[in-house]
């Protein structure tokens, strides 16, 4: 997109849209809008600054962390930048919705959030600044709250579709947004920054993102051990351990410890081949946490790493789900050595949870198909929110017996700018971009080869009129540059036609009409290119 000139990067995670890429942004917009109105939202702006008070009502101003800008205004009052606007549309709905008569209410907006990533990464899908369409449902009740989330989904389903993506609704953690459940909207893409698991078997139909997904791994043989300690001198990682042993990295489990400011340790436990998922095991506490540092380990294990392990650990022990059956070898917290012959529930008290990552080939929970683990970009969100926010800022209104009842909410979000993220990862080639006709910042990409030919000068401004008389938006190459370069920029631009107007006009009387997405080129008089392109259109063009 920066080779194109759609977009020029200003800071980290901060761009600018060039005049092409905003019309790819006023097109994905409004597409957006004209979904939204017809599941009857109303566009509201809401602003982007905003004061601290709301959020703490919420709570919210101390459970989020640094990736909230934050300010203090002339006074000293405190104020934030909106990453997003959840206690804002509570605080309206409190002064503005009074009865059950006032609902169901969806508003939305299209407006600039920001948000202090960390590492912004991978161009314009992590950003500090960035365009997102926000909606807000808001319900007498859990009933009709499930009846907007579909509202949503389908809305949703319609805008991707008609963007030209290909991707899953997965289930996904509600995270810092809490509430009652939610879904992502993936496209796939080997650029993608997030991972989803799904099912082989298309009438299951499961699908999640690795945050949330259960898997069913294969078990190993496990052998007849009885208890006994081992030395290990000098190892340290589960592929030592298991090569000095002999033994395969499925019997062997990992202790990882960690500290959380109410649970205070923890020794989360998975097997030598997994990975621990780390927002699994915050889910699990209900809490963020810490790695513990090397010095803590020792302090409160009597081992250094890579020699503790669960048996005598006066912690809390959660344990992966896939380690309730058979004996594994852990650590003997005590340097040097193992245990052989470990269970748990049997060795050593534990809570169980599902902690690992899900990884390809394993079983799918629901229906025992295998998984496949892809990656992608998240394209949009929906959230069942509950009453969350409605009860701490006292959004509430009558039912139709007088008596005071919180608000249901819902949100639900789309990045814009994701959508022609995810639109040029998913249909680019080696020459450049390839735009799905709906958003592509122009249908038709008109090429004069000579420029001090007359002739085709006229020829080309003539098929140029004629494009934007037809309602087919035309851009006009009349660089004075040698037609390869033309070329090249045409291709890597991505617009869906490109018409040349060359030396075949004088020779034959044709110009050349060719296809970016088949590179199928047919040559015609230029009277003709109408049509054709239209022709091109009906065959290309998302429904």
């Amino acid at each position: 997109m920066v080779r194109a000139g759609l977009v020029r990067q200003l800071a980290a995670g901060v761009y600018v849209y060039l005049p092409l890429g905003q019309r790819v942004l006023d097109k994905i917009n409004a597409i957006i809008r004209e979904e939204m109105n017809a599941i009857g939202g109303q566009e509201i702006m809401m602003p982007v600054i905003q004061p601290a008070e709301i959020w703490r009502e919420s709570g919210r101003w101390d459970a989020i962390g640094g990736e909230m800008f934050r300010l203090k205004d002339r006074n000293g009052r405190d104020l934030c930048l909106g990453m997003t606007h959840e206690e804002v549309v509570a605080w309206l709905a409190a002064r503005e919705i009074r009865s059950y008569r006032d609902l169901p209410q969806i508003w939305y907006q299209i407006q600039t959030k920001e948000r202090d990533e960390a590492r912004p990464r991978s161009g314009l899908l992590r950003t500090r600044e960035f365009l997102m369409k926000d909606s807000y449902t808001l319900d007498p009740d859990t009933d009709a709250l499930d009846r907007s989330y579909a509202a949503h989904e389908g809305a949703y389903r319609r805008i991707f579709d008609r963007c030209g993506l290909r991707y899953h609704v997965v289930q996904s953690d509600p995270g810092m947004m809490g509430g009652l459940g939610s879904h992502e909207f993936m496209a796939p893409s080997a650029a993608g920054e997030d991972e989803i698991a799904i099912c082989r078997n298309p009438a299951c139909g499961y699908a999640a993102n690795v945050e949330m997904a259960k898997g069913v791994p294969s078990p190993p043989v496990f052998p007849a051990w009885t208890r006994e300690e081992i030395a290990t001198p000098n190892v340290r990682t589960i592929a030592e351990v298991s090569a000095l042993l002999g033994i395969d990295q499925r019997l062997a489990v990992k202790s990882l410890l960690y500290v959380a400011p109410k649970a205070g340790p923890v020794l989360a436990l998975v097997r030598g081949d997994h990975a621990l998922h780390e927002k699994k095991l915050a889910r699990a506490l209900g809490e963020e946490f810490r790695p513990a540092h090397p010095d803590e380990v020792r302090a409160i294990l009597g081992a250094p790493v890579g020699s503790v392990g669960p048996v005598g650990a006066r912690v809390l022990v959660l344990a992966d789900e896939v380690l309730r059956e058979g004996t594994y070898i852990t650590g003997a917290n005590r340097e040097g050595f193992h245990l052989k012959g470990v269970a748990a529930g049997r060795d050593f008290e534990c809570r169980f949870v599902d902690l690992h990552t899900v990884a390809a080939g394993e079983a799918c929970a629901r229906c025992g198909e295998s998984l496949d683990v892809e990656r992608v970009i998240e394209i949009g969100n929906i959230f069942k929110l509950g009453t969350k926010y409605s009860v701490p800022l006292k959004a509430m209104y009558l039912d139709e017996a007088g008596r005071e009842q919180p608000i249901v909410m819902g949100s639900y979000g789309i990045g814009p700018a994701r959508i022609a993220a995810g639109a040029v990862e998913q249909g680019s080639d080696a020459d450049g971009i390839v735009w799905p006709w709906a958003i592509a910042p122009y249908h038709v990409y008109v090429v004069i080869v000579a420029m001090k030919d007359a002739a085709q000068v006229a020829a080309a401004e003539a098929i140029y009129g004629a494009c934007r008389r037809h309602g087919l938006e035309a851009i006009l190459d009349d660089r004075d540059e040698r037609p390869g370069v033309k070329f090249k920029d045409a291709d890597l631009l991505g617009i869906p036609v490109r018409v040349t107007v060359g030396n075949a006009l004088v020779k034959e009387g044709v110009v050349e009409v060719r296809s970016r997405k088949t590179r199928e080129e047919i040559r015609l008089p230029q009277d003709g290119v109408v049509d054709a392109v239209r022709a091109i259109r009906s065959r290309e063009a998302q429904p």
